[in-house]
């Protein structure tokens, strides 16, 4: 589902994973950051339906929840995107930068974003083309989301 802008009207924020324990938990893979996210009380999509966050927990690292409800292994969990808070000045949620044209310094075009990869020291864009592009200050000069692009740096993309 997309609004008029083609912007996803809903927004991931993990997946269904592997059962922990018996009553029903599972490990939530692609985790959002936001730790309210899963909290309990919290409300959820998943297959696009309500669901209530019944019981929370971390275990080794990963968020664990229930849900009031049963959802079979593999289901998107989502919310709404008008629940989102505004990001940070100079920060982006992912679903923002999917999609934007990249050029670089000098006007030359690079291709489109495709996903932003989590890094060990940083996230990287990924390109539709297989490049990839620190997303660092030094590398990305500015994102105009009105303006569907990212500039970038001069030799950080292979010539090419």
């Amino acid at each position: 589902m997309t609004d008029s802008a083609g912007t996803p009207a809903r927004v991931a924020v993990g997946r269904v994973g592997r059962p922990h324990g018996l009553d029903g938990s599972f490990v939530v893979e692609h985790a959002s950051a936001d730790p309210g996210r899963f909290a309990l009380g919290a409300t959820l999509l998943a297959a696009g339906e309500p669901a209530r966050v019944a019981a929370a927990k971390r275990s080794g690292g990963r968020v664990v929840i229930r849900l009031d409800r049963r959802v079979p292994r593999g289901t998107p969990l989502e919310v709404e995107r008008s629940e989102l808070p505004a990001p940070e000045p100079d920060s982006y949620y992912v679903f923002q930068l999917r999609g934007l044209a990249v050029e670089e310094e000098g006007g030359r075009e690079l291709g489109f974003v495709r996903e932003v990869d989590p890094g060990v020291a940083n996230d990287v864009l990924e390109l539709e083309s297989g490049l990839r592009l620190p997303l660092v200050e030094e590398c990305v000069r500015r994102v105009d989301l009105d303006a569907g692009r990212i500039l970038v740096a001069r030799g950080f993309a292979e010539p090419g």
